[in-house]
């Protein structure tokens, strides 16, 4: 497993991970896992934080809720992989080298790229001046803080789905002194059965959250937002969840990437312009039979897991298996005491059955919570990671072996 370097002297493989999100930091343990330490194969995780981001949470964090924090080296601890921190600033494909806070140099043999998406802020004028997002923790507790100072006024939040659902109804409940409004080009659970979508709306309803549907945002100002029809609404906050993109640093080093910047990859999750370059998470554009899927933890830690097993398996000489996956839920949180559950077909089409109430609260937060018991079992049991839906017919791609 080792490869050739200056001056013919074999070292180890070295596997850069870049983002320590729920797909990079799948990857990580996984790889270093199933490697071992005694073996010629370096395993660095580099993340510009040390604590560990959870997104599924985030807008729990933003009213001002603390959640327990997670270590990024603690959760990497027993495995024989390195920590780095620092944020990643430049990537050279030809080089094999990634530029960390512009003063230091990682080389690579093997690349596994897992920077996520950020809301996409630059869409609409604005957005990246006056309004809020659910990017980082240090986001959400600015929020946070705003929230808790307004007092009395009106919170936008700009996009229908999932983040802004939670994120509405979470702040409606912690902050009943305030007017929300959820703005979107479609209803809240568009894509869900008509029970679901009447539960969503009653819930909102019920939490005095306003919900106003086909509507476009087009400008956001320091006091309102603008919509396409020509009508102003008034705006202390606004909070931004509608669409998101990927760094672009992939795109500045050549790779090739799809119009939300993400990393097109083939069906191993390898960078079809740069195989020794793996994608997963939110940063890859990953085909399967159903179409291009979207960024969630359900599909991120798969495809984290699948691209240790594939960089193993080429490390051996083996041939890495195609990656396949589907969807089997859609959990909402509505507040602390309410949720939906939606299951779906393996397309991510709504199945006939869900949950509502309390159960579906119970399971939202074992979803939630379930990356932490998983990583745990992957560091003793690396194979315990790979189980997931592989979607039967639906994954199926038309010459993929």
């Amino acid at each position: 497993m080792s490869t050739q370097h200056e001056a013919g002297v074999a070292t180890a493989h070295r596997v850069l991970i870049l983002g320590a999100g729920y797909a990079g930091m799948a990857a990580a343990i996984q790889l270093a896992a199933r490697v071992g330490r005694r073996e010629a194969v370096q395993v660095t995780l580099v993340s510009a934080q040390e604590r560990f981001t959870e997104r599924l949470r985030l807008h729990r964090t933003a009213t001002g809720q603390r959640l327990a924090e997670r270590s990024v080296p603690e959760l990497l601890a027993g495995t024989g992989a390195r920590f780095v921190r620092g944020w990643v600033t430049a990537l050279d494909a030809d080089a094999k080298t990634v530029r960390v806070d512009d003063n230091r140099v990682l080389h690579y043999d093997t690349l596994v790229y897992g920077l996520g998406s950020v809301a996409d802020t630059a869409a609409v004028p604005g957005v990246e001046d006056y309004a809020y997002t659910l990017n980082s923790v240090q986001d959400a507790e600015l929020l946070a803080d705003r929230l808790a100072r307004l007092g009395s006024g009106t919170v936008v939040v700009g996009g229908s789905g999932l983040t802004g659902i939670e994120s509405a109804a979470e702040i409606a409940e912690r902050h009943p002194e305030l007017d929300v409004v959820l703005l979107g080009r479609q209803e809240p659970g568009a894509t869900t059965t008509p029970r679901v979508k009447a539960y969503l709306r009653s819930a909102l309803d019920r939490l005095g959250v306003r919900v106003r549907s086909g509507i476009e945002v087009v400008r956001v100002r320091p006091d309102s937002v603008e919509l396409a029809s020509g009508e102003n609404i008034a705006a202390d906050i606004v909070l931004w969840t509608s669409g998101t993109r990927a760094s672009q640093l992939a795109a500045a080093a050549g790779l090739s990437v799809d119009e939300s910047g993400r990393i097109v990859t083939d069906t191993v999750l390898r960078s079809v312009s740069h195989p020794d370059v793996y994608a997963v998470g939110d940063a890859a554009a990953i085909r399967q039979g159903y179409g291009v899927m979207h960024g969630t933890c359900q599909g991120g830690m798969p495809t984290g897991v699948h691209a240790a097993v594939a960089i193993v398996r080429a490390l051996k000489g083996k041939k890495p298996r195609p990656f396949r996956f589907g969807y089997y839920h859609t959990p909402v949180s509505l507040g602390r005491h309410d949720a939906v559950v939606q299951f779906t077909h393996p397309d991510d089409s709504p199945r006939r059955m869900y949950l509502t109430g309390r159960s579906a609260v119970w399971y939202k937060e074992t979803v939630s919570a379930s990356p932490w018991p998983t990583y745990v079992r992957m560091k003793r049991m690396p194979s315990s990671g790979a189980f997931w839906p592989r979607g039967g017919r639906f994954t199926r791609v038309r010459g993929a072996r």
